[in-house]
């Protein structure tokens, strides 16, 4: 097992970056943004000088935080932009050494939620996956913002229907909070952490470590982890106890919000918390293995 995380919500650039992966004594980064655009679309130049700031460091990318099919990506619009970034990842992370792309699954406007997609959406992930199968390397899909996400049972008909060892999952802990959970008629109800979670977990192999709650106006909080409704001392007992071996990656989106501009803090502050929410993933972890120890 090791820690790692989305660095960008400690610090825009590479260098904040490996400094708050230092600080925690990790050697892992989650990488997404650099200077505010995804590390697969920053011009040659950049990441050329990313990747030597990497090798100086000893630090490493364990995971591209891609933007492949994600909630900026409609699936009434045509598929070809996460074609293309695909296309352009796969060099850059053969280079770094990284096996494992987190992807989703094309967003879908609420107007046509309930249309149903799945075979469009299922066409369009087993492209990206086959790209992906042919280079040797593992999509992770992200219970978030797209068709595999609008519940279990749509992430369980995703992986049917994609159907290759190229496709597994990414569990983030907090997302079922703040998502519809899209079956039968509206008003559709919010999805259930502990459910989803359950359904899903022969297929994770790697986990996001968010947490938060819902207010009485519908507002939404993220929360240190362990501090909200995500369920995640609960999800992380379950995962060792069954062997989970794989990364925990933090995403805090407390100080910063990647996809949410109006969310923003002072440089420090967003550093601080970023480090502050390592170190209470890595007390959760070290209680929960110890707890595990002694059969509780």
């Amino acid at each position: 097992m090791y820690h790692t995380g989305f660095a960008d919500e400690a610090a825009p650039d590479i260098d904040g970056q490996i400094r708050a992966t230092k600080e925690l004594g990790w050697k892992y980064i989650e990488a997404r943004g650099i200077d505010g655009t995804n590390l697969t679309m920053i011009d040659d130049r950049k990441f050329d000088e990313v990747v030597s700031k990497l090798q100086e460091s000893g630090i490493k990318i364990n995971c591209f935080g891609s933007g492949v099919a994600n909630w900026s990506q409609k699936i009434t619009e045509p598929p070809d932009p996460s074609y293309e970034e695909m296309k352009r990842a796969i060099p850059r992370m053969q280079r770094l050494g990284v096996k494992m792309i987190r992807i989703m699954s094309f967003a879908i406007p609420e107007e046509v939620l309930d249309v149903d997609w799945s075979e469009e959406a299922i066409r369009r992930v087993r492209t990206i996956v086959k790209m992906a199968e042919d280079a040797g390397i593992l999509c992770v899909h992200e219970n978030c913002s797209g068709w595999g996400s609008l519940s279990w049972e749509h992430t369980l008909r995703l992986l049917e229907g994609v159907n290759s060892p190229a496709l597994k999952l990414v569990y983030d802990t907090g997302n079922p909070l703040f998502d519809l959970d899209v079956r039968g008629k509206k008003p559709y109800k919010m999805q259930d952490p502990w459910e989803f979670y359950t359904h899903v977990k022969e297929y994770i192999v790697y986990v996001h470590i968010k947490d938060g709650y819902v207010k009485e106006d519908g507002s939404h909080v993220c929360t240190f982890p362990g501090e909200g409704n995500g369920k995640v001392r609960e999800v992380l007992t379950d995962l060792f106890a069954n062997g989970y071996d794989g990364g925990i990656s933090i995403e805090p989106h407390m100080a910063v919000v990647y996809h949410d501009p109006s969310i923003k803090s002072d440089a420090e502050a967003r550093y601080r918390n970023y480090i502050e929410y390592g170190r209470r993933i890595e007390k959760l972890v070290a209680e929960v293995r110890e707890s595990l120890k002694k059969g509780g």
